[in-house]
């Protein structure tokens, strides 16, 4: 395996932002983001052009994008006046979805990303009240201390763990899912989840971001039911295979597969990954 052009974790946003471009250009695009090509710049491309020589990504990643798209627009239908998006990388929802103005939305991620973000959207409108926060989600008392903030500020929010849990270790998932549990106003949590059987896929093909800090390891055998014992139950559960199926986005040698029935991630030696919604239970 030859130096990957993954320097850190955060680098995996250059990557997953070429893959929205791409689909933003094509004529039959399922979303726009007009910005992802600029904030995923020219290492972005290096990097998507390295991962695609070892597996491409780039159908999985746009189901996702699609069905969180879909999530987060529901949840702010119903009510939700802050979203809290964690780990939000170069996510641009705030400037491309059709948001309420007054809607509160929160981005929080380590202090070179969040000014790099700033620095290549500099001039840019957001459509709704947005917030940037520079934090480590590492560090348990600021995280804590943010959250007390953010729950007092609403009614009802909704958090983005995007592309986030599976570089934790699952004690910091658990701490993380109970001090989301914790607030009262935090009513549901949309996540993106691996299983086992497609971890090690992962890992075997991505090895040596081990070196990068950018590591893979959360992927719970109990699928979506892992977080009911924390006080989040499922209520939507999306296969990244079966939606990318619905999209016409599948490639050729997986489409056999969409045929089959979705184990909505609760068989951990069948590979399964894909869109949860959570909604608290306590």
């Amino acid at each position: 395996m030859h130096e990957s052009q993954i320097r850190n974790v955060s680098d995996t946003a250059l990557w997953v932002a070429i893959y929205r471009a791409r689909e933003s250009e094509r004529p039959d695009a399922h979303f726009k983001d007009p910005y992802a090509r600029k904030l995923a710049g020219e290492r972005g491309e290096k990097i998507a052009a390295e991962m695609n020589q070892r597996m491409s990504i780039e159908w999985p990643m746009i189901a996702r994008t699609v069905n969180i798209d879909s999530i987060v627009e529901d949840a702010i239908q119903k009510g939700a006046d802050l979203v809290i998006n964690l780990a939000a990388g170069l996510d641009s929802r705030p400037y491309r979805l059709d948001l309420p103005a007054d809607l509160h939305w929160v981005e929080v991620d380590l202090p070179d990303m969040v000014d790099y973000k700033e620095s290549a959207l500099a001039g840019e409108e957001p459509k709704c009240r947005l917030e940037r926060v520079k934090a480590d989600l590492r560090d348990m008392d600021k995280r804590r201390e943010l959250f007390d903030r953010l729950n007092a500020s609403c009614t009802r929010a909704i958090v983005i763990s995007e592309g986030l849990l599976v570089y934790l270790e699952p004690e910091d998932v658990v701490n993380l899912a109970r001090d989301l549990a914790s607030k009262s106003n935090f009513r549901e949590w949309v996540i993106d989840l691996a299983n086992p059987a497609l971890l090690k896929i992962m890992k075997k093909t991505y090895g040596n971001l081990d070196d990068a800090d950018a590591s893979m390891k959360f992927a719970p055998p109990e699928g979506p039911d892992f977080f009911k014992q924390f006080g989040w139950g499922p209520t939507e559960i999306h296969s990244a295979l079966h939606s990318a199926a619905k999209l016409k986005r599948l490639p050729l040698l997986y489409r056999l597969f969409a045929l089959l029935p979705d184990s909505k991630g609760k068989k951990p030696g069948q590979v399964w990954g894909g869109v949860v919604r959570l909604e608290r239970t306590t």
